[in-house]
């Protein structure tokens, strides 16, 4: 059974590069040996190193990430990291083994690597709790993408979320952040159990929940309305928290 997956970093980017970093270090079973701002800077350790998994991103100078799966030789298990969905389908024409679109959160990060991992290990014990790859931490923040940076969010910060047509703006008790990003991704990203969609413009902290009155929530010094599409499956997951 093998104890530990090697592994590389090449983005160009050096939060993304310290995200990988910090997200990789809460996993017991990876080990990162290197970090590579372009593709022809790592090629030499690649060759010497024969890691076991490359997590690459696709748009670098010099050369970008797609270009240069083909001349890995022998090729590493390969996770794309990128902001750009268009290049999915040709991703993994070049066999690539997972596409982690940023931002993404370490639950997305956690759940590509242990299938990787338990790919590699088939015979892990599954009945044995020493055994079975656990996080280190649980998620407390995200990286959003705002304006040409990457920003990093407390989760226990966040009040509520607006929709704003392509955009949303996440309120906190600080500052008003504004990120292009979907609904839908924001839940994938959020503990399910903390947050609750209620109107198709707003989402809400359940935590952070002043009081309820007339199909209306308050939190801080705000208004939000519950629509009835929403009502029935927000109220079954407050009494579920009671």
């Amino acid at each position: 059974m093998k104890e530990k997956l090697s592994c590389y970093i090449i983005d160009d980017e050096p939060l993304a590069q310290e995200i990988l970093e910090e997200y990789i270090s809460k996993v017991s079973f990876l080990e990162l040996k290197g970090t590579f701002m372009s593709p022809l800077e790592a090629v030499a350790p690649l060759e010497k190193d024969k890691p076991d998994l490359l997590f690459l991103d696709i748009n670098m100078p010099d050369l970008d990430g797609l270009s240069f799966i083909p001349m890995l030789h022998p090729k590493p298990m390969i996770i794309l990291t990128t902001a750009y969905d268009q290049y999915a389908l040709k991703a993994f024409d070049l066999e690539v083994k997972d596409y982690l679109l940023k931002p993404f959160s370490f639950e997305r990060f956690y759940k590509g690597v242990l299938r990787l991992y338990q790919e590699q290990s088939p015979r892990l014990p599954s009945e044995n709790p020493q055994a079975k790859p656990e996080p280190k931490h649980e998620q407390e923040y995200l990286f959003l993408k705002v304006g040409h940076r990457i920003q990093k969010v407390a989760i226990r910060d966040i009040l509520f979320v607006e929709g704003m047509k392509d955009y949303l703006r996440l309120h906190t008790g600080q500052e008003k952040i504004m990120t292009l990003l979907s609904f839908s991704k924001l839940e994938e990203l959020l503990p399910a159990a903390y947050f609750a969609r209620v109107h198709r413009s707003f989402m809400v902290a359940i935590d952070k929940i002043d009081h309820i009155e007339k199909g209306r929530i308050q939190i801080a010094d705000q208004i939000i309305p519950i629509s009835e599409t929403y009502s029935d499956s927000f109220y079954k997951k407050l009494n579920g928290l009671a």
